[in-house]
């Protein structure tokens, strides 16, 4: 699954055995395969369905457990093909554990295989979890409805009576009854199909039978029914089809399609291992949770993640696209033919995945340099949640269903895939794809432990891979890396700690000794042997001149130096001798580095203007995002100190921003073209005058109808400066832009802007607009994530939050993950501690089992801002003067 581009406390030490106090179904049957039958009724929103299960009998058994949820079981038996062998005496429910227990009237046998018939009514809900409606609008104005279905992790039981863990893999046989002017898709190829009558409407309907899967796990179980476009490629060994509904321009699918096609292809070869479905279709759903879903043969997307159209969308939409379709595609074989047999081994499905999508994009797209754009991306993605408290370790013991929405995130993504890479580097990457392909090999359509992955890398190299990386996954955080120097014997002294955001790391949190691989650059190039496995140590070098740990930062930590080193480092990125990676991954590093006490802002706040005759694009990513973060801290403290850290920020970049300029043509290339539009919004937004009265003229036109004014690249830029300087009528005029646009990616960049507003009549305009009927419950956070720009917003907005509390959970508490990221969208920005015992007083009330991490993360993340603000408040204060005092001069 891809998460949304997008927002309990565990401990290093001893790892108790995770599969203990683990709600697992009894496993006195094991299902082998499914039979499912289901049809929808669009009128009443549900569905009648049949489900026959054959199992393999483990031990005498006079009851069968199940998962369902929301599922009204009209009958079970058990039977021996038409004949019924016995029924059910009573059927029980845990809502608790989500299982139905099916007593039967007589024991089935041990070592006989048994057939249990389940005939259900099931609710085709609005949560998109399960067997869900998803609705889009028509050409003539008239509402489209679709059944879709979203398993991962825990929703197949909304479907069918199953066994819903992913150790249990077995074959699904599905049957589809529709309309015959809809399309049903499932994951494999149609078998037949028939007429019958249908049980809802007593009207001939159509029974699409699919052909029998591959043993799989029942979170990828798929199936649609709706009015469909498509378009097909067969350029790939299979045939490959991109769907949409009528709302959709399906031609928008071609860059997806063709790139499908290649991606599959090169993947077999670095796998070794042929996709072995008969087809891959991938669906845009008008209403879907998260990024894209992996389902075997049948991906389904949000739209904005599957269709691209060159002319409404920008060069990071295009990337986004790529990564998203890649990632997805990885997963055919990370997850779905290979799986993890337990949801603590997530990050074997999510690490890999990303980790092969960005390798992919490198080979399709070279001149998008995307391994310079992961040091600030996933690294820092990983880093920045992993420095919290609440963090997880990667193998994130989980225990019960309810908890596992809750670790797709930065964790099993970002930092999965980080210790990937820092694996493959250690390994060499020809050897780490070799023992990709044994693991592939050895566990094709079974269940794995990471363990199996680490045997298969040992088997590969010939390396201690597990001793290593066991540490890496099962412990959470990282450490920092100080750096002392001895000049006499030409020595470096390095010590690792555990990094704590919030700087107050506690004795007992520090237990936890990493291999650090330090990855020296220095004149002579990389060694990548040198690895502190120890508190610290002394390392000899030829000379102090220039050295550098963690080069092109392909490894976990944080590297602290002394001022003197920072400002040498400095010197040498501008004198050529750092990587991109290098010179981007210090920055981040300094940054990260200030807010927990390492070092002085102020010292940062230098470094960023060192860098100013700095040409890279990804560098100037994470000069801006440091600098905006120490914005961002100092959001509620005095006027004197905000201004001047914006009027900074609108120095730094507008020159960059002027001498790039703002217009676009076919001979700019896809990293110039993210260059420009990054320094024109920031610019712009931070009160550069000519690029807002350029972005007024365009919006102008935009609005007046000339959508060409505005090239895609700047439109979210365009939008917010409009907003953010302008009033009424600019408001008025994106909100008729978003109901009037068809396309997803424009209605959403309007939705994004929508909170720019500072007017608290527009405030509460975007806050009024969150919950209403015109935005998807899949979009809500977006109006609710402008409002995050300026503290008049960060205040409305929780406020908001705690007196549309029961609106709010109504509508997503079918759906924790999103129902999670709403909580950080209107929590995290607080940071003074006043905010965090209001964010405390509200949620302490309130059940907060669905979503208790990300709040522990949120709050977390205000500690570190009330402590860091706190720490370096009067160091940024006296920064600031003295910058706008030389500034004047």
């Amino acid at each position: 699954m891809c998460r949304l581009a997008g927002d309990s406390e565990h401990f290093g030490g001893a790892n108790p055995d995770p599969t203990v106090g683990r709600e697992l179904l009894p496993t006195n049957v094991v299902p082998r395969h499914y039979d499912v039958t289901l049809e929808p009724d669009f009128e009443k929103f549900t569905f009648n369905g049949t489900c026959v299960i054959d199992f393999d009998v483990k031990e005498e058994s006079k009851s069968i457990s199940l998962h369902t949820l929301e599922i009204d079981i009209h009958s079970a038996q058990i039977k021996d093909g038409d004949k019924v062998v016995t029924s059910s005496s009573a059927i029980t429910y845990d809502g608790t554990k989500q299982v139905s227990t099916i007593e039967l009237q007589e024991a089935v046998p041990q070592g006989t295989k048994t057939t249990l018939e389940i005939k259900f009514t099931g609710q085709l809900n609005d949560q998109m979890a399960g067997f869900y409606r998803s609705t889009y609008k028509k050409a003539d104005g008239t509402e489209g409805m679709l059944a879709t279905s979203q398993m991962e992790a825990n929703d197949c039981r909304r479907a069918f009576p199953c066994f819903d863990e992913p150790l249990h893999k077995a074959n699904f046989t599905v049957t589809l009854i529709a309309d015959k002017n809809l399309t049903c898709l499932s994951n494999m190829d149609v078998a037949s199909e028939t007429e019958v009558t249908s049980a809802i409407t007593g009207t001939t309907r159509k029974a699409v039978k699919f052909n029998k899967t591959p043993a799989m796990s029942t979170y990828l179980v798929a199936f649609i029914i709706g009015e469909l476009n498509y378009i097909e490629t067969k350029s790939f060994r299979v045939p490959i089809r991109v769907y949409a509904p009528p709302s959709s321009d399906i031609e928008h699918g071609r860059f997806s399609l063709e790139l499908a096609a290649r991606t599959l292809a090169y993947y077999e070869k670095i796998f070794d291992e042929k996709f072995p479905l008969p087809k891959m279709d991938m669906v845009a759903i008008p209403d879907f949770a998260a990024g894209a879903m992996e389902n075997w043969g049948l991906i389904t997307y949000r739209v904005v993640d599957l269709l691209y159209d060159e002319k409404t969308s920008g060069a990071s939409m295009k990337e986004r696209v790529a990564e998203v379709v890649q990632h997805e595609l990885a997963h055919q074989w990370f997850g779905n033919l290979v799986t993890m047999d337990w949801w603590e081994g997530l990050w074997l499905n999510e690490g890999f995945a990303t980790l092969m999508s960005w390798l992919s994009c490198d080979k399709f797209y070279p001149e998008w340099k995307v391994w310079e754009s992961y040091v600030i991306d996933n690294l820092q993605s990983a880093l920045g949640l992993d420095s919290l408290r609440s963090s997880h370790p990667i193998e994130v013991p989980v225990k019960r269903a309810s908890e596992v929405d809750q670790i797709f995130d930065a964790i099993s993504y970002a930092k999965g895939s980080s210790v990937l890479r820092m694996i493959s580097t250690y390994l060499g990457e020809d050897v780490f794809l070799e023992g990709v392909r044994k693991y592939i090999k050895k566990h094709a359509y079974g269940n794995t432990q990471t363990d199996d992955l680490w045997a298969a890398l040992e088997e590969a190299s010939g390396k201690p891979v597990k001793e290593i990386m066991s540490i890496w996954t099962k412990n959470v955080g990282y450490p920092v890396v100080q750096v002392t120097e001895n000049e006499k014997d030409k020595s470096i002294h390095v010590k690792q700690n555990r990094f704590l955001r919030t700087g107050d790391v506690k004795p007992e949190e520090d237990q936890v000794l990493y291999p650090v691989f330090l990855g020296l650059r220095s004149a002579d190039g990389i060694d990548e042997d040198l690895t502190l496995s120890k508190r610290e140590d002394t390392y000899k070098l030829k000379d102090l001149d220039f050295f550098k740990l963690n080069a092109n930062h392909t490894s976990i930590y944080r590297t602290s130096y002394t001022p003197e080193r920072l400002k040498k480092l400095g010197q040498a990125a501008k004198d050529g001798k750092l990587s991109v990676e290098d010179r981007a991954g210090m920055i981040a590093d300094a940054g990260a580095l200030a807010t927990s006490g390492y070092q002085k802002t102020s010292g940062v706040l230098n470094l960023l203007k060192g860098f100013d005759t700095e040409g890279s694009f990804v560098v100037w990513n994470e000069i801006i995002s440091r600098a905006s973060m120490v914005q961002t801290a100092w959001n509620f403290e005095d006027a004197a100190t905000k201004d001047g850290l914006n009027d900074f920020i609108k120095d730094l970049v507008s020159e960059k921003a002027h001498k790039l300029g703002w217009t676009f043509s076919e001979n700019d290339g896809h990293i110039e073209q993210q260059f420009k539009a990054m320094l024109f919004g920031v610019a712009g937004l931070a009160g550069d005058k000519q690029i807002i009265a350029a972005a007024q003229e365009m919006f102008s036109k935009c609005m007046a109808g000339d959508k060409s004014a505005v090239h895609p690249n700047i439109r979210g830029s365009v939008l917010s400066i409009a907003l953010k300087y302008g009033g009424t009528e600019e408001y008025d005029a994106v909100v008729d832009y978003f109901r009037k646009s068809t396309n997803s990616n424009e209605r959403n960049t309007a939705l994004r802007v929508l909170g720019r507003a500072k007017d608290p009549q527009l405030i509460q305009r975007t806050l009024d607009f969150i919950l209403s009927d015109e935005v998807k419950s899949q979009d809500i956070y977006l109006p609710a994530s402008g409002l995050r720009s300026h503290p008049e917003g960060i205040e409305a907005l929780f406020n908001w939050l705690t007196k549309s509390w029961p609106g709010v959970h109504k509508r997503l508490s079918g759906n924790p993950p999103i129902l999670g990221s709403m909580v950080t969208v209107c929590t995290s920005a607080f940071t003074q501690q006043e905010q965090l015992d209001r964010v405390e007083a509200f949620f302490k009330d309130q059940d907060t089992k669905a979503f208790d991490q990300p709040l522990a993360q949120s709050k977390d993340s205000i500690r570190s801002k009330i402590a860091w603000v706190a720490r370096d408040s009067n160091d940024v204060a006296t920064w600031v003067k003295e910058y706008k005092r030389k500034a004047q001069l």
